[in-house]
């Protein structure tokens, strides 16, 4: 297994973490909130999921599928990412087309809640791009 298809598969373990994240105790509070910053719901569960099996698959495919993964779903996420600095909602879980846009901020909760998705999927682009090259 060459490096592009190792950080598939580490893709594929923070992806399943992040799908586990509301059924793990103490994780989220009384609100509903996963370390009081965002709602995780049973879609975005499986959002996680899914690109956690599609990192899984890529990386076990080759380093071709790896490059594949990670350039979209790094496009994809920090895209949403940075939709959510823009409005306060994503698009990968319709919160975009369901509510108002809240504006452009750059609070800490606003920063803190798109973060994972700025930083997932920035790093899996350039991971995709630079060692894909030759792929």
């Amino acid at each position: 297994m060459i490096l592009i298809q190792k950080f598939a598969l580490g893709y594929f373990f923070v992806l399943l973490a992040a799908a586990g994240l509301n059924y793990v105790p103490g994780i989220t509070d009384e609100a509903g909130l996963a370390f009081g910053i965002f709602a995780l719901d049973l879609f975005d569960d499986l959002l996680h999921l899914v690109s956690a099996i599609w990192a899984l698959a890529a990386a076990l495919l080759g380093a071709r599928a790896s490059k594949v993964f990670l350039v979209i779903f790094g496009a994809l996420y920090l895209g949403d990412g940075a939709l959510g600095f823009l409005t306060g909602w994503g698009y990968l879980d319709f919160g975009i087309f369901t509510n108002a846009s809240d504006g452009l901020s750059f609070s800490l909760f606003r920063v803190l809640a798109n973060l994972p998705h700025i930083a997932l999927g920035g790093v899996a682009l350039g991971a995709g791009l630079r060692l894909g090259r030759n792929v």
